[in-house]
Formats: C-alpha cells, structure tokens, sequence
C-alpha cells in the first residue's frame, strides 16, 4: 500500500483527500453578505440566522467568497466523474511529464455486486464469492500487464504520452483541486447521495469532514434545507391548496405561532402579563386561559423566528 499523508483521510485501498488550504469559513458568508455594513455582526446566533436565510433562499453568492483547496489522490475512472463538476481549478499528475506509477484500484469484495436492473448507473445483488475472486483476479491481472507493457514501451524511449494510452482506469492519479463553498456543496449534495457510485462516494464524505470544519453554520443549513428540506412545484402546491383540510393548516399555524411567541421571549425575556398580547400579536387565537395552560406544560419549542414566519406565510398562502 502506498503511503498516505498523516494529514489526509485514506480513501478505498491507495486514496486520500487532503486539505491544502481554506480561505475564510462562516463569517466570510456573513461578511459578504453584510458588505454595506462592514464586519457585521458580532453575535453568532445572529450569523447563524442570516446563513440559514441565505441558504433558504437560495442567495448564493456569500456562499462563494469561501474557498478550499485540496491534495486528492483516486482511480482515473473516479476523476472522470469528478470533473463532470466543471467549477473548480485543478492540476493533476501528468503522464505526459511523468512515469506512471504502479498503483491501481482494486476493489473489496464486499463492493463487487450485480449490474442493477432498476438504476442503469448503479450496483446491487449479492455475488457469489467465487465471481467476486474472479473479478478480483481478472483486476489484478489486466493492471499488472497492462504496466508490464506501459514500462517495457517506456524503457524503449516510447513517448510517455502515447504509452500511457495502454494503460486502465483503475490506475491512481492525483491532482489539487481549488473550489468555492457554494460548488463544493452542490458536489457533495450529489456524490455523497445514497445513489452515487461508491468509489467516489468515499472522497465525497471525506470532503464533506473539512466543510463540517470550516463553515459549520453553512453545512448544517445546506443540509436542513438541501438535503433534508423539500420544495414543491406549481403543480404540487395546487394539489395541497385543493386536498389539504383548513383544520389541518390552521393547527399547524397555531403551533407555529405558540413557538414565535416562545423564541421571541426567549430571546427578549418578557413580563407574564406581557405573554398573552405578544401571543396575540403574532395572530394567535387562544383564549387567555387556554394559553396559559399550553404555555405553562413547557412542551413549546423555540427555533428561528425568520424561518417561523415564513413558515407560517407560505401556509396562509396554502389556506387561501
């Protein structure tokens, strides 16, 4: 096995994605959002809010003042997929200027499966273990021919950059690879799915570890909002407005504003005599009484206000 950097997470059998550099994290974001305002502001649950506003409505410029750089190392046949994400800067490893290395990919057995029947891109079935040693073999065989002929032609004084054409995917390559934060997401968004192929699969998670570092605020609401969040097309939204009872939407509206009034007062701690209007002014419909009861049971959450009220216009929008 091939040396991997003590700062790099290993990737299949001889990989490995390295961070090199990063250029700002989640106050850069702020920062370039707030531009007319200078630093901005000084408070992280502020910065918190104004990212997850921003990745909500799909602002995203800030996104891109942030910058990684990485040292990667992976199969031809992963870098092929890789620069399907034509946003970056890259330098890879040369076989025109430089001898090729004897290093190839081959797979765990666990990994060699079925052509799948459903997903024309993907994997699936169990293989028996004879095919999976076979596969294995058949590997192993083509990569040390293939570099037995690659090095005899090259010994020869063949041109490096003909006698590399003989050689498979599965050789390992590297390259630095410079990209911004809103670029890096959208590759991982796509390349750690469930439905990507494996082998790339793995230096998309490894990726993801150093955006989890850099701009922790952006990556938990690129994956609240993203990954995990939905939105809805015309045609959907007319089929909610027109199936989904009013009694439903108006207790979901209900809860919402049980909860705007419970973060506004945890934000601005306010009177008990002062609870009961604030619950009204945010439209709520209670008796006093009844309120109180709620209030008092403690089960009420807080979240973001911003995203609360959005939450609850775009219901009005539904109700009507």
């Amino acid at each position: 096995m091939s040396n991997i950097p003590k700062d790099a997470i290993q990737c299949l059998d001889k990989g490995f994605v390295r961070l090199v550099d990063s250029m700002g994290g989640d106050e850069a974001i702020v920062q370039a959002a707030r531009v007319s305002y200078g630093k901005g502001t000084t408070k992280l649950s502020q910065d918190r809010g104004l990212i997850r506003y921003l990745m909500r409505h799909r602002h995203t410029t800030p996104f891109e003042m942030v910058e990684f750089k990485f040292h990667c190392k992976m199969p031809i046949f992963v870098a092929r997929q890789w620069v399907r994400h034509r946003t970056a800067n890259i330098n890879e490893y040369s076989l025109r200027y430089s001898e090729a290395r004897d290093e190839f990919y081959y797979p765990d057995p666990e990994h060699i499966q079925f052509q799948s029947a459903l997903n024309k891109q993907g994997r699936m079935g169990d293989v028996s273990d004879e095919l999976k040693q076979k596969v294995r073999e058949y590997f192993r065989e083509i990569s040390d021919r293939s570099f037995e002929i690659y090095s005899e032609l090259n010994d020869a004084g063949v041109a490096r950059e003909l006698a590399r054409a003989i050689l498979p995917v599965n050789l390992y390559t590297e390259w630095y690879w410079k990209n911004d934060l809103h670029n890096l997401l959208h590759f991982v968004g796509l390349r750690s799915d469930s439905h990507a192929q494996y082998e790339i699969r793995v230096f998309s998670d490894a990726m993801a570890e150093s955006v989890k570092a850099v701009a922790p605020f952006a990556w938990e609401a690129y994956q609240d909002y993203v990954i995990s969040g939905l939105r809805f097309s015309r045609i959907e939204q007319s089929l909610l407005e027109q199936n989904l009872p009013v009694r439903v939407i108006d207790d979901i509206l209900e809860d919402i504003i049980y909860q705007i009034t419970a973060t506004l007062h945890h934000n601005k701690p306010r009177k008990e005599n002062e609870l009961y209007p604030l619950y009204q002014k945010q439209g709520g419909n209670d008796a006093e009484a009844d309120f109180m009861l709620k209030w008092d049971s403690g089960e009420i959450e807080t979240s973001n206000v911003r995203e609360l009220r959005e939450f609850k216009e775009k219901l009005l929008t539904i109700k009507k």
